[in-house]
């Protein structure tokens, strides 16, 4: 009888150690998700104070904008305490931003098409099409995405003289084009390599020609890409700053962003005006941004996949 009792003094002791050792293991799991909780929490508050210290300049320059001068003068630092539209009058009228907004155009439209075209096909003929050297010649474009602008733009400058396009928007274009060339195929021919062999397979037998099968059955499928290409060319050539100022000296042809450096230079800086004269420079670039912010995400994480 002693025995049994002993027995089973032990066993209860094991089943409490057992007991004990599951709650402890347990314990972790129920603490995990309020570690969890807690980080997403002080994620959201640096995100929030990411945004406030971004959206801050933002918001004042278009409370700027819309002021009075007077007010302008007295009470910078507040936030929309007056309402007036002369100071967009000053900077469309007064600093000639409505030629400038032109010409802005004129640079971004043609140079983005001309990218959007080359680099689709490029990236086609890279991704598709077998030919021989073709990895020499994809790697000898891609090697304009390491070397930088500035070991070229004087040389390039000499020979856009000697080719009679300086100062022409046509060879501002043409620069514009080039230096977004190499990202461009870089970033179709992932999408194009992305793409099943059997779509094209199907549509040779069915016999299509090279050129049906890349216009009717690859090109629809890569569309998110072109739109996301081309928002991200246009944002590009519309903010360059360096190519127009070198290769448009004689300043009738000057887009917004070295029309906006001019406004401010050799005057008193009119800070009203010059508040309106961003949100002129700022509202295309976003307003496109915003309209195919979709299409742009859904590119940038398509053409992640493969590459």
């Amino acid at each position: 009888m002693t025995g049994v009792t002993e027995r089973s003094a032990v066993v209860a002791a094991e089943a409490s150690q057992f007991d004990l050792a599951r709650t402890t293991a347990a314990e972790p799991p129920r603490r995990a998700p309020v570690r969890r909780r807690a980080g997403l929490a002080l994620q959201h508050v640096v995100l929030l104070a990411l945004s406030l210290l971004w959206l801050g300049p933002v918001v004042l320059i278009v409370s700027t904008s819309l002021k009075t001068t007077q007010d302008v003068r007295v009470n910078p630092f507040g936030l929309f305490s007056s309402f007036s539209l002369e100071n967009f009058s000053k900077a469309w009228i007064g600093g000639q931003f409505s030629d400038y907004v032109l010409n802005s155009i004129l640079l971004s439209v043609p140079s983005t098409a001309l990218i959007l075209v080359l680099s689709t096909m490029g990236g086609y003929a890279f991704a598709r099409l077998p030919f021989p050297g073709r990895s020499v010649m994809f790697y000898t474009v891609i090697l304009g995405l390491l070397v930088p602008f500035f070991a070229f733009m004087i040389p390039l400058y000499f020979q856009l003289r000697s080719m009679g396009l300086l100062d022409t928007l046509v060879g501002v274009d043409l620069v514009l084009t080039v230096t977004g060339l190499p990202f461009g195929v870089f970033f179709m021919r992932a999408f194009f390599l992305d793409l099943p062999v059997e779509l094209e397979q199907s549509a040779r037998v069915d016999g299509a020609s090279e050129w049906q099968i890349f216009w009717r059955v690859m090109l629809p499928l890569v569309r998110s890409g072109i739109s996301a290409l081309g928002v991200f060319s246009f944002i590009q050539t519309w903010n360059n700053f360096l190519v127009p100022v070198l290769y448009l000296p004689g300043g009738e042809l000057r887009p917004l962003t070295t029309g906006l450096f001019t406004f401010i230079s050799g005057r008193q800086v009119d800070i009203g005006p010059l508040a309106a004269a961003c949100i002129i420079t700022m509202v295309p670039v976003v307003a496109v941004f915003l309209v195919m912010q979709r299409q742009v995400a859904q590119g940038f994480i398509s053409g992640a996949v493969k590459g």
